[in-house]
């Protein structure tokens, strides 16, 4: 298998979890918080809200990775 392919399809992948990670974030806010309307904007996260934070950054940054490795190779 190719190289060139792997990081592909590995690109891909981790862009389809990256975006759903973020609309399950963007879900949770509702319409208000969009237009400035949210009063809790620095609270703390709590349970899963903090593991899917967790998450979202470590698949960026994975994403990040295969990125710049497939421009390199």
């Amino acid at each position: 298998m190719n190289l060139d392919l792997v990081f592909n399809i590995a690109q891909i992948v981790l862009a389809i979890l990256l975006v759903t990670a973020i609309m399950v974030q963007a879900s949770g806010t509702g319409l208000g918080a969009a237009f400035g309307g949210g009063g809790n904007v620095y609270r703390t996260k709590r349970g899963a809200e903090k593991k899917l934070f967790q998450l979202t950054v470590i698949l960026a940054i994975l994403f990040f990775a295969v990125a710049l490795a497939n421009a390199l190779i």
